[in-house]
């Protein structure tokens, strides 16, 4: 039900150099980005290949999944697929 109305991405794959800064200008080609919460190591506090990528709007949302799920970001071919939603926990 949640994923129905989500305009939140979970991207997996992501280089460990990956960063917020990256992530936005790759997935604003397609619509402004809301927020970005990178996954974290639970002990070091560290990337650890995974995002989520908030849209303001769904339409774009869809977008992202249809045009840059198997692209090359930080030289990873990523995943990108929708979300129910973040929780904070989750990363």
């Amino acid at each position: 039900r949640a994923l129905a109305r989500s305009k939140t991405l979970y991207v997996g794959n992501l280089a460990f150099s990956t960063r917020s800064h990256n992530l936005r200008s790759h997935f604003s080609q397609l619509g402004p980005v809301r927020i970005i919460h990178m996954g974290l190591d639970r002990f070091r506090k560290t990337p650890c290949g995974f995002a989520f990528v908030e849209y303001y709007r769904r339409k774009d949302a869809l977008l992202a999944v249809a045009h840059l799920s198997q692209t090359k970001l930080d030289g990873r071919v990523i995943r990108v697929e929708l979300d129910a939603g973040f929780q904070p926990g989750r990363q």
